[in-house]
């Protein structure tokens, strides 16, 4: 079992990673920060990431036969990197998700996404 901080450390040590969040999905705040390069302003990501997610849900949900969709994980390719985005099944003071962004050129995003999975699947909040 591990904490947000442990999380946050060994999400920090994949591989290419740059930044990383833990963010409260229905209050778009960051939880728990780690990294931080290059004028990363935490407040503001959680809260994008958190409507980024939210459409993304909303726009999938319409386009499910039933209505309804639960995401994974949900993987996002720039010009500038891999994000991933983990929507984790336990719910703190909200539901939580973790964000990671990796280095395009440093990051194997197969790599990422597997340790990912293995991390958010011990963490206890």
């Amino acid at each position: 079992m591990l904490a947000l901080d442990d999380c946050l450390s060994e999400v920090m040590a994949i591989p290419g990673a740059l930044d990383a969040l833990v963010v409260d999905h229905t209050s778009g705040t960051a939880v728990a920060v780690g990294g931080g390069a290059g004028g990363f302003d935490a407040e503001v990501s959680a809260a994008a990431l958190s409507e980024t997610l939210r459409a993304t849900m909303d726009g999938l949900a319409q386009a499910s036969p039933d209505g309804t969709v639960r995401i994974d994980d949900m993987i996002v390719v720039t010009d500038k990197g891999y994000h991933l985005l983990k929507p984790l099944e336990m719910v703190f003071e909200g539901p939580l998700v973790i964000y990671l962004r990796l280095d395009l050129e440093r990051a194997n995003l197969a790599l990422a996404r597997h340790r990912l999975q293995a991390i958010s699947g011990r963490l206890t909040v």
